[in-house]
């Protein structure tokens, strides 16, 4: 039985859901967050928000939060030429994919959340990707994610287990989970505290949270906020 769990966190909609999701399984979780040149670093100053008001607004999940990580991935940027890494508009490239997408970004994340879980002893490893309602990244698809962790499990020969809570639901699923594992209080953490903005707006205030309203996360964010409070009216 899986009693620990290190969570890619990056004080999002979505890992934070995870978040709570992984506080709900797992006697003993961990956080691991990137600076990875960032075009804006609000959500790095979100993600310790974001814990701090977990903490603080949901008592019995605070002794399972256990320590929380930031490696610097400089690296990555300097090898990006992406419009979350520079300054640039957002675009579709040739490819099919938008210029958001990071070569390798999440196999490199997924790699070292896998040498901290070897060492802190951490079982199962719990992302946010998504196949469902996302843009296409190949490095958030699911046959991507068992790739990720047997090649993992091989080459540290230890078992690890990568959970992704969020692979085959929409946003507005993913904003009903949220209620489902902390109620009201955890969607309206969501809405005042993540971050999701690509342009990294924190001045406009939506119904679904802060954002410049016309990026493709914001966009994305709003019309599962829309469709989760429909259902939730209908």
């Amino acid at each position: 039985m899986h009693t620990s769990a290190l969570v890619l966190f990056s004080g999002g909609q979505d890992s934070t859901t995870c978040l709570a999701h992984a506080l709900n399984r797992f006697e003993r979780v961990e956080t691991i967050g990137f600076d990875y040149g960032q075009r804006h670093h609000v959500e790095m100053q979100a993600r310790l928000t974001v814990l701090d008001e977990l903490r603080g607004q949901f008592p019995a999940w605070a002794p399972r939060m256990g320590q929380d990580h930031v490696l610097d991935l400089a690296v990555l940027g300097q090898v990006s030429e992406t419009s979350l890494t520079r300054d640039m508009a957002f675009r579709m490239e040739s490819t099919g994919l938008p210029n958001t997408f990071v070569p390798g970004r999440n196999l490199l994340f997924l790699t070292l959340a896998a040498a901290l879980a070897y060492r802190r002893d951490l079982q199962v490893i719990v992302t946010g990707v998504c196949e469902t309602d996302f843009s296409g990244y190949p490095d958030c698809r699911d046959d991507t994610m068992k790739a990720m962790q047997l090649a993992l499990s091989l080459g540290m020969d230890k078992r690890f287990l990568i959970d992704t809570p969020l692979m085959w639901i929409d946003k507005a699923d993913t904003w009903q989970l949220a209620r489902d594992l902390g109620g009201d209080r955890l969607v309206s953490l969501i809405i005042e505290h993540t971050h999701t903005c690509y342009q990294g707006d924190r001045t406009h205030r939506h119904a679904w949270g802060y954002g410049c309203g016309t990026c493709p996360a914001c966009e994305l964010r709003a019309r599962g906020f829309e469709r989760y409070v429909a259902r939730a009216v209908g």
